[in-house]
């Protein structure tokens, strides 16, 4: 698959994640086999108006070979001047968010919101490609809701406008991500536009990855919950894929191992007690289903050190032996 000139070796891509998908775990999903990873949605107003946190979301990891820089807002002078701006952290590619169904966000005019008016998302997408030379993505919804299913018109109005591929998640904004996502408007989506289309929604292991791919047509895969406690998603993915081989689940052991890589990394980026207040949420995913796992909830949930979680980690080893 190639996005213009940048060509992807596997097709298993990270999704954008607020609050989840920072330079730490993007960096452990590209080691794992992501072949595209995009930072956490940055503000256009923030970002020129100069705010450091804006600024912090996008900087990218040694291990992100091809990353791009997601930004959101409902100003095309603004997000111009924002994907400019990013360029100073090299993303190979500039992403507009027009799928956040976040109140937030969508209250404010930008994410979803933008799917109730294809004609300003145009605008967006033309005033970003003219401003900066590197591609330009975006990633849209079903539509706002069931009434107003519109991701044909607006994907087709975001090619004309200068977009190299569009990510579509198979659910509107009032669903949110509740039920199932429609691999339907996705194959409509596909059959509708000439430029790449990432199917997401649903995409939790080899098996639904290959499913979007047959009932859609879509050029790759994006991987938002799935991968939540679960980086080796995108090896098993790109093994079953390209090889028609099944990459067993990791051991309880090598679960633990990753989880605790992982947060070492959180600790190296943001400090110790940012990193364990995040590691309470990313623990709880890489313990599910294990035994005992419910019992040393409350434990990971009060967690402050990140001794007590090689404490812990100890303990789920054994139980789980």
């Amino acid at each position: 698959m190639k996005i213009n000139n940048i060509e992807f070796k596997n097709i298993a891509f990270l999704a954008p994640m607020a609050g989840i998908a920072d330079k730490a775990f993007r960096n452990l999903c590209s080691r794992f086999g992501a072949a595209y990873t995009v930072t956490e949605m940055v503000s256009s107003k923030g970002l020129v108006m100069g705010d450091k946190k804006s600024a912090m979301l996008l900087s990218l990891g040694e291990d992100e070979k091809i990353a791009g820089a997601q930004i959101f807002g409902d100003d095309p002078e603004t997000m111009a001047a924002a994907a400019v701006k990013c360029l100073q952290f090299n993303p190979k590619i500039i992403d507009i968010n027009m799928g956040c169904p976040a109140p937030k966000v969508a209250s404010n005019g930008g994410g979803a919101a933008l799917m109730k008016n294809p004609a300003l998302a145009g605008e967006i997408v033309k005033a970003v490609s003219e401003a900066v030379n590197i591609p330009i993505t975006a990633k849209i919804r079903k539509g706002w809701d069931e009434n107003s299913v519109n991701a044909v018109e607006t994907a087709r109005m975001l090619e004309k406008n200068g977009a190299s591929a569009i990510a579509i998640h198979g659910r509107t904004k009032k669903e949110m991500y509740s039920g199932r996502a429609d691999l339907d408007i996705i194959r409509q989506v596909k059959a509708a536009i000439d430029i790449p289309v990432i199917g997401n929604g649903d995409v939790v292991d080899a098996q639904s990855a290959a499913l979007m791919l047959e009932k859609t047509g879509c050029d790759a895969v994006m991987i938002g919950r799935g991968a939540l406690g679960n980086p080796w998603v995108f090896q098993q993915i790109n093994a079953y894929i390209n090889d028609c081989v099944i990459v067993p689940p990791p051991s309880v052991e090598e679960k633990m191992t990753v989880m605790l890589s992982h947060i070492r990394k959180i600790i190296e980026y943001k400090g110790e007690y940012t990193a364990m207040r995040e590691a309470r949420h990313h623990a709880g995913y890489y313990t599910k289903g294990m035994r005992g796992s419910a019992a040393f909830r409350a434990e990971i949930g009060a967690l402050e050190t990140f001794e007590q979680l090689e404490e812990i980690t100890v303990r789920i080893i054994k139980e789980n032996m």
